[in-house]
C-alpha cells in the first residue's frame, strides 16, 4: 500500500470540508463512503459518530480514536485544497488525525482479508473534540464494555515537536478544562444616593480579587492549577450604581481534587458576595474536560511501537496547560496519548495550534498509521 498517497489524499479532501463540532455532516460521509469502498463495515452510534469493528486472530481488541470536528478559523495557509467553508479550518490537524485511522482501517482489513490481523480493533471516528465533549457524549452511546478493551491510543499532530519524533509522558499529559461563568444582579441608583442601590460592579471586583487567592490560601502550593478570567463586564451609566455584572473564565488543573476545591471556593466567593453588598448571583460551571493521564503500564508498548515505526520517543518534562477530551476514555479502558511531530523550520511548518497558518507535510502522517500499525504487533509482547 501507498501509505503517503493514501494520507495526503484523503487529509486534503477532508481538509477542504472542515465542519465545526457535532455538524461534521460532509465529514462523516467521506469517511464512511471510504470504508464502505473497503467493504469495512460501520456503526453509527451518534449522527456523526462512526465506529469500525474487525475481528482479528485473538481475544485481545485494542481501540484507536481519531477527532474529525474544525474550529471556527478563516484559513490563511494560502495552500490550493484550502478550505471551501469561508468560516472554518482545521486548525488543529483533525483531518489529519482521520486520515491517519483511514488509511489504518485499509490496512486492518486487507489483514483480516489474509487472516492476518493479529488482534481485534475498535476504531473510532470522533465528532466534537473541540467543544461539547463529543468523547463524553460516544461514551453515553456506544457499549464500550461490550468490547472488552485492553487499551486506547490516540495520537495527535504536535507542531512544537520535530518530524519523526513521537511525543508522550508518564502521568498527567494535558490538563482539566472547565469554563465558569458568574451573573450578578444588583439594584441601580443614581450616585447621589448611592447607598440606596446594590453595586454589582462593587460585587464584580471582590469577586475578581478573591479569586485571584484561591490558589495561594486553599490549594497546596506543589500543585500548579490556573484559574483565569477572560471577560468581565458591569454597569450601565457613568453616574449610576451598576444594576448588573458578568465574569467568566477556566480553570486548568491536573488534579481532580483540586478542581472540586475551586469549585467549592467559587459557590463560597459568591455567596458570601451576595451578603456583603445585597446582590442575587448565579455561579454555573460547564462540565468540562478531565486531565488526560497515562498510566506507566502502557509507556514499554509506546516505546516498541515508536522505535519499529521509525520514531525517536521523547518524554516530555512538564504536561501541557490546554484540555483534551480524550481523557473521556479513561473511564473505559487504559489509554495513551501521544504528541506525533510535525515541525520543520526548513519547510516552514512552524504554526500552532489553533492558528490560521497551521499546515504540516502530510508525509509525517505515514508515521502515525506506522505507529498503529505496530502497537498491533508489539501488544502482548
Amino acid at each position: 500500500m501507498d501509505y503517503e498517497t493514501r494520507v495526503t489524499t484523503h487529509r486534503r479532501a477532508l481538509h477542504q470540508i472542515p465542519e465545526l463540532s457535532f455538524q461534521e455532516y460532509k465529514t462523516t460521509e467521506y469517511i464512511r463512503s471510504e470504508l464502505e469502498k473497503l467493504s469495512i463495515e460501520y456503526l453509527s452510534p451518534l449522527e456523526t459518530a462512526t465506529v469500525v469493528y474487525l475481528k482479528g486472530n485473538s481475544d485481545k481488541t485494542i481501540g484507536f480514536r481519531a477527532d474529525i470536528d474544525a474550529l471556527p478559523i478563516i484559513e490563511e495557509t494560502g495552500v490550493p485544497f484550502e478550505s471551501t467553508h469561508p468560516l472554518a479550518m482545521h486548525a488543529c490537524g483533525h483531518d489529519g488525525h482521520a486520515s491517519i485511522l483511514l488509511t489504518f482501517a485499509e490496512w486492518c482489513k486487507a489483514q483480516q482479508n489474509s487472516n492476518q490481523l493479529k488482534h481485534n480493533v475498535l476504531l473510532i471516528f470522533q465528532p466534537s473534540e473541540e467543544s461539547n465533549a463529543g468523547a463524553n457524549a460516544l461514551i453515553k452511546a456506544f457499549p464500550f464494555e461490550d468490547y472488552n478493551l485492553e487499551a486506547l491510543f490516540g495520537v495527535h499532530l504536535g507542531p512544537d515537536t520535530d518530524e519523526g519524533v513521537l511525543l508522550t509522558k508518564e502521568g498527567p499529559l494535558t490538563a482539566s478544562a472547565t469554563e465558569y461563568r458568574i451573573r450578578i444582579k444588583g439594584r441601580s441608583a443614581h450616585v447621589a444616593e448611592k447607598e440606596t442601590g446594590a453595586n454589582a460592579l462593587g460585587a464584580l471586583s471582590n469577586i475578581v480579587n478573591q479569586i485571584a487567592q484561591i490558589q495561594q490560601y486553599q490549594l497546596s502550593g506543589l500543585n500548579q492549577n490556573v484559574i483565569h478570567i477572560g471577560k468581565m463586564d458591569a454597569g450601565e451609566a457613568i453616574n449610576t450604581v451598576a444594576s448588573n455584572g458578568y465574569l467568566e473564565g477556566t480553570i486548568r488543573t491536573y488534579s481532580p481534587e483540586d478542581l472540586e476545591v475551586i469549585k467549592s471556593q467559587l459557590n463560597a466567593i459568591v455567596e458570601s458576595n451576595d451578603q456583603i453588598f445585597g446582590t442575587t448571583s448565579t455561579l454555573s460551571i460547564a462540565e468540562g474536560y478531565p486531565p488526560v493521564i497515562n498510566p506507566s503500564s502502557l509507556l514499554d508498548l509506546v516505546e516498541k511501537s515508536a522505535a519499529s515505526a521509525g520514531l525517536a520517543l521523547s518524554l516530555k518534562a512538564k504536561p501541557y496547560l490546554f484540555g483534551e477530551d480524550f481523557s473521556f476514555y479513561s473511564t473505559v479502558t487504559q489509554t495513551n496519548f501521544a504528541f506525533l511531530g510535525i515541525k520543520n523550520t526548513a519547510k516552514g511548518y512552524t504554526s500552532g495550534l489553533h492558528t490560521s497558518t497551521f499546515n504540516f507535510d502530510e508525509s509525517v502522517l505515514v508515521y502515525g498509521v506506522q505507529y498503529f500499525q505496530e502497537i498491533l504487533n508489539h501488544l502482548g509482547e
